[in-house]
């Protein structure tokens, strides 16, 4: 009984989600667009925040979402399609916009490394516990405001502290509730594939 279980587990050790669909060329092509495309639909779920050039959207989330179920490899491509295609015109960052000459650019290249973070810890069994995928969050969203605010005050000529005041202290409630979704929803899905594993 116990010979049975255990190539289950070792199976799965290593695994991202996006590792249980069986593997061809055509899978990892259709995961990077499908993670480009969701990281651009959620960017159109915006809301201005007061004073500052940076709204609130849902790309953060996509991003780290992509990452942590495509994998490291197949998140940075995800997000260097989303960028790449960004800066040549397709209108999906947020609000709409495009290119790259824009203060928040940074945000995008921040992503960019974050979505190849957190799928580097989703290979090691971040995404599969509660406190695991908070911790990868949190990384992710430190990684993106690490490029993103220094970004924002370059781009922009505010000082560093002004920078902060209005590209991260504003976003940091809704970056909780973020983390909070992604805590519940990827362990609960680790859980559903256990299940019908």
């Amino acid at each position: 009984m116990s010979t049975a279980a255990a190539p289950a587990r070792s199976l799965r050790a290593g695994t991202v989600l996006a590792d249980l669909i069986p593997a061809s060329r055509a899978r990892d092509i259709a995961l990077v667009v499908g993670g480009a495309a969701l990281t651009g639909l959620a960017a159109q779920i915006t809301v201005p925040v007061p004073g500052s050039p940076v709204p609130v959207s849902g790309q953060t989330f996509a991003a780290l979402l992509v990452g942590t179920a495509l994998g490291a490899r197949r998140g940075f491509l995800a997000l260097a399609l989303y960028a790449v295609a960004g800066m040549a015109g397709v209108p999906w960052f947020a609000e709409a916009s495009s290119g790259y000459a824009m203060p928040t650019f940074g945000y995008i290249l921040g992503m960019l490394l974050a979505s190849t973070v957190v799928g580097a810890l989703a290979r090691r069994g971040a995404d599969r516990s509660v406190l695991r995928t908070a911790g990868a969050m949190v990384l992710g969203s430190a990684i993106i405001y690490a490029v993103g605010v220094p970004y924002l005050a370059l781009a922009t000529g505010m000082t560093l502290g002004k920078a902060v005041a209005l590209g991260l202290t504003p976003f940091l409630l809704g970056d909780a509730l973020k983390a909070a979704l992604a805590m519940g929803a990827l362990p609960a899905a680790w859980k559903l594939v256990g299940r019908k594993g």
